[in-house]
């Protein structure tokens, strides 16, 4: 071998070996937001605490636009109390999605609402007013659920 392809190939392993190392550090560097989470990995415990603590109020709602229409089948919701306060906010659950409802000095307005998997959102009525109302509609069915505030509190209601 010559002295210039020794040359060559040193210096093609030297480049090869700075890109590489300008690349690690690079990741280095953004790691977690290319890698993984932010914060690294929670544990349950960390979670919880998270789920538990309020959340600070939002801006805007969420939720999706109207979709096609389908037969009612009414679901059973459930309730859980997400922050206590001035405007209390409830979660409510259904087969078909979810929903958190604030009353507040207007009635009561839907905050935000998920659809389960499988599932969307057909109609909402977010509010405020007297009651307010989110229907998710899926292949298993339609599920309707109707919020009012009773001595300041979103409490679900069955339809009229």
């Amino acid at each position: 071998m010559s002295r210039r392809s020794v040359l060559v190939a040193a210096g093609w392993v030297a480049t090869v070996a700075v890109a590489t190392l300008i690349g690690l550090g690079a990741i280095r560097l953004v790691g977690e937001s290319i890698t993984g989470t932010p914060g690294g990995i929670r544990s349950e415990a960390e979670i919880e605490r998270a789920l538990a603590s309020p959340e600070p109020a939002p801006t805007g709602t969420t939720g999706t636009g109207p979709a096609a229409s389908g037969t009612a089948s009414p679901g059973p919701a459930t309730a859980s109390a997400a922050s206590p306060g001035p405007g209390v906010r409830r979660s409510f659950a259904t087969d078909g999605g979810t929903a958190v409802a604030e009353c507040g000095p207007d009635g009561v307005r839907l905050v935000s609402w998920a659809p389960a998997q499988g599932y969307r959102v057909h109609e909402v009525d977010r509010g405020p007013d007297d009651d307010v109302e989110v229907t998710f509609e899926g292949s298993a069915g339609r599920h309707e659920l109707k919020v009012r505030c009773i001595d300041t509190e979103p409490v679900a209601v069955a339809d009229d």
